[in-house]
C-alpha cells in the first residue's frame, strides 16, 4: 500500500495569525511545515502517492519533491473531517493511510503502523498510551477534546470498540487516537458504506455524536464501523507525536519534533 490521504481543508483558527495567510498544514514546526513532517514520516513507511483534500487557502499548499495530488473541498467552511475525507472516496480503493493535517509524528510511528498491520486488518488506528503526558499544562486544549479509545479483546485480538471526543471515560481509555490510521481495501469499502448509508438520510441528519452528518468526525464513522462488526486494530505507541491546535501546542511541538531529527 503506497497511498495516503491527508485531510487539510480547515483553517485552524485557534492558531491565531499563524493561519491568516496559509492553511494549518503549512504552519512550520522546527523549521519544517506540518505537512512536510507528515510526508517525510509516511515516506519512511513506503508511501509514495499523496492525496491532499484542501480547502482554506489550498493554493498555498506546496510539497516540492513529493508526489502530491489535490482534491478540492468547496464546502470546507461548513463541513468537518468526515465529509472532507469522503471527497476523496474514489481514491480509497485498494486501501490507504490516513492522517489529520494538524499532527506531527516521528517516522518510526508510520513504520510501526505499516509493520504491525502486515496482516491487513480492515482498519488500524495509532493509539498513544502516554496520552496524558501531552495534556500536562495544556490549558488551551483540555482533555475533553482528546479522542480517547476503548480497547477490548476480540476474536482476532485487541480491537478498538469506541473512540472519540467525550465518547470514552478517561478511566476506560487505553489511549488517545492520534489521527493516523491505515485502511485496507475491505476497510475502505466499509468506511464508504457507512458514509453512503448515512448520506441517504441527508447531510443535516444526526450521525454518531454529531448533530449533523456534515459536521461529523472520522471517529463517528469509525464507531459505526465497529458497531457493524468491522475490526479496528489498535497500534500502540508511547508519545513521539504532537497535535498542533493552539499556539501552546505549537511551542510544545517545536521542542518535541527536534528530537526526531
Amino acid at each position: 500500500m503506497k497511498k495516503a490521504i491527508i485531510v487539510a481543508a480547515g483553517r485552524g483558527k485557534r492558531l491565531g495569525n499563524e493561519t491568516d495567510e496559509i492553511p494549518k498544514c503549512m504552519v512550520k514546526v522546527a523549521g519544517r511545515s506540518i505537512l512536510h513532517w507528515q510526508l517525510r514520516a509516511l515516506e519512511a513507511a513506503g508511501v509514495s502517492d499523496f492525496v491532499i483534500v484542501r480547502g482554506y487557502r489550498g493554493d498555498c499548499i506546496a510539497a516540492p519533491g513529493h508526489s502530491v495530488r489535490f482534491i478540492e473541498n468547496p464546502e470546507w467552511a461548513s463541513n468537518n473531517i468526515l465529509a472532507s475525507l469522503l471527497y476523496a472516496a474514489e481514491e480509497m480503493d485498494g486501501g490507504f493511510y490516513f492522517s489529520y493535517s494538524d499532527i506531527v509524528f516521528a517516522p518510526a510511528v508510520a513504520t510501526q503502523l505499516r509493520d504491525e498491520t502486515a496482516n491487513a486488518p480492515p482498519a488500524a488506528l495509532i493509539v498513544d498510551r502516554r496520552w496524558q503526558d501531552a495534556y500536562v499544562g495544556r490549558t488551551l486544549h483540555p482533555v475533553s477534546e482528546a479522542e480517547l479509545a476503548r480497547v477490548v479483546e476480540g476474536p482476532a485480538g485487541p480491537e478498538v470498540s469506541r473512540v472519540g471526543k467525550q465518547a470514552v471515560p478517561q478511566a476506560e481509555a487505553a489511549g488517545e487516537f492520534i489521527g493516523l490510521a491505515r485502511f485496507s481495501s475491505d476497510g475502505a469499502a466499509a468506511l464508504k458504506d457507512v458514509w453512503e448509508r448515512a448520506l441517504a438520510g441527508g447531510l443535516d441528519r444526526p450521525f454518531g455524536r454529531a448533530a449533523m452528518l456534515r459536521n461529523a468526525y472520522l471517529t463517528d464513522a469509525l464507531n459505526a464501523m465497529a458497531e457493524a462488526g468491522v475490526r479496528l486494530q489498535p497500534v500502540f505507541i508511547d508519545g513521539t507525536w504532537r497535535e498542533i491546535d493552539t499556539q501552546q501546542d505549537l511551542a510544545s511541538a517545536e521542542k518535541s519534533a527536534q528530537l526526531w531529527g
